[in-house]
């Protein structure tokens, strides 16, 4: 049985909210990042959250594609968020150094506020 790891995608005027699936590797990453080049062309983004609610496994490609996010949104003057990462995700971003670029929020809510 092969699980398919898809993205979902929610606009909240000038904000983009990525749901990550359970896993975010070097498979699903490529979708990820064009997906989202296609959204960032678009439409007028100003804020990207990404939304870790329901992964448990991320690798460094899950880093690339942050960092990539995180450089895009600050050239254009906007900002990027988390909310929902559980122990292992965080250590992850943690490591990857993207708690120091990155805001992380515990919710969705708390995200869009900030």
């Amino acid at each position: 049985m092969t699980i398919t790891q898809t993205f979902t995608y929610e606009a909240k005027g000038t904000v983009l909210i990525v749901h990550l699936p359970k896993e975010l590797d070097h498979h699903n990453c490529r979708n990820l990042k064009y997906e989202t080049d296609l959204l960032l062309a678009e439409n007028f983004v100003n804020k990207v959250i990404f939304d870790f609610s329901q992964t448990v496994f991320m690798d460094s490609s899950g880093i690339g594609v942050l960092l990539n996010r995180y450089k895009q949104m600050a050239a254009s003057g906007g900002k990027v968020a988390i909310y929902g990462a559980g122990p292992q995700v965080n250590r992850i971003l943690s490591m990857g150094g993207i708690l120091k670029l990155v805001q992380l929020f515990d919710t969705k809510d708390d995200a869009l506020a900030s």
